[in-house]
């Protein structure tokens, strides 16, 4: 019952804050202006982030039991949300913050997990005596650190679709509950189920037409998020196979980053600069409407994590 009060009452007040925050965004002009390469054609509100952020540590302040890890999760969540706030309202005044400062930010962000004991400790490898292979300090903090920044920007990658970012963590987050829950860790569940409720809240207001969105502060903070729960719920010491788990659950991010970054690459041009080439821009280019192209995209989601939990289960 916990579990559901806190995923009900995080939607509730995500949902609640978002015409206050809307109104405030629009009078201090801290909008997302339309260009060639955006969809809208109106300036929408880009404070979103705001109160998906609000609503997430409140509900956990209530519910999320104390511990170093779901700290270290929570500290290194707040860093990335002020580094995509001050970027959004760059944007805002059309100033784009500079990769590499960002990308410095995001690798301080993620070494705080690590520090508070959320990193990957080793693995199970069939075949192989002993068949547990611990990770050397440094391997454990590196493919810990990669894998958080790379979830984090893969999250934001999908933010170009309305809708398409909250509803694939809200999906995303439901499989790492489930994950969570028969691998025992009611922490990483109770935040995973409070994510699943701030993401539907949030969509409640950015389903197409948005009425806001939640720039790079709301959804670099999903991915950061997303992505810790899945190391200290279920990459922490895992088995070969069940590396995949975490995997599916985040198939689409995953999926979508790596299609933009091997058309970038065999394009020769910079992965970090935006464009108009991600799967939902191709398949909206085939002729599908913004609602069908998320549909589809939800779809595939709930397939890559069907099969996360199938994999969990055998």
């Amino acid at each position: 019952m916990q579990y559901a009060f806190a995923a009900v009452i995080s939607f509730v007040l995500v949902w609640a804050l978002i015409p206050p925050i809307k109104t405030w965004a629009l009078r201090i002009q801290f909008v997302d202006q339309p260009n060639h390469r955006k969809l809208h054609k109106n300036p929408i509100p880009l404070m979103g982030g705001v109160a998906i952020v609000i609503g997430f540590f409140i509900t956990a302040f209530f519910f999320a039991k104390g511990s170093r890890e779901l700290d270290g999760i929570l500290l290194g969540g707040t860093v990335i949300f002020f580094l995509g706030l001050f970027d959004d309202y760059g944007k805002t005044r059309s100033k784009e913050l500079p990769a590499w400062p960002k990308l410095l930010v995001q690798i301080g962000a993620s070494a705080i997990l690590p520090a508070f004991g959320v990193s990957v400790q080793g693995m199970n490898i069939p075949f192989l005596h002993p068949s547990y292979v611990l990770f050397p300090t440094w391997l454990g903090i590196a493919s810990t650190m990669i894998w958080v920044i790379g979830i984090t920007n893969m999250m934001n990658f999908l933010d170009g679709v309305d809708g398409l970012a909250a509803g694939i963590s809200a999906i995303s987050a439901t499989t790492l509950f489930f994950i969570a829950i028969v691998k025992g860790h009611p922490s990483m569940a109770m935040l995973a189920i409070i994510l699943v409720g701030v993401s539907l809240g949030f969509l409640r207001h950015n389903f197409y037409p948005a009425r806001i969105f939640m720039g790079d502060a709301g959804a670099t903070f999903l991915g950061f998020i997303l992505a810790g729960i899945a190391v200290e719920g279920a990459f922490k010491s895992a088995a070969l196979v069940s590396v995949a788990i975490p995997v599916l659950a985040l198939g689409v991010p995953i999926m979508d980053a790596f299609y933009v970054i091997f058309r970038r690459f065999r394009e020769n041009r910079p992965i970090y600069v935006a464009d108009k080439g991600h799967t939902f821009h191709q398949l909206m280019r085939s002729g599908l409407s913004q609602k069908q192209t998320v549909t589809i995209l939800y779809l595939l989601g709930i397939c890559f994590s069907l099969l996360s939990i199938v994999l969990l289960l055998s």
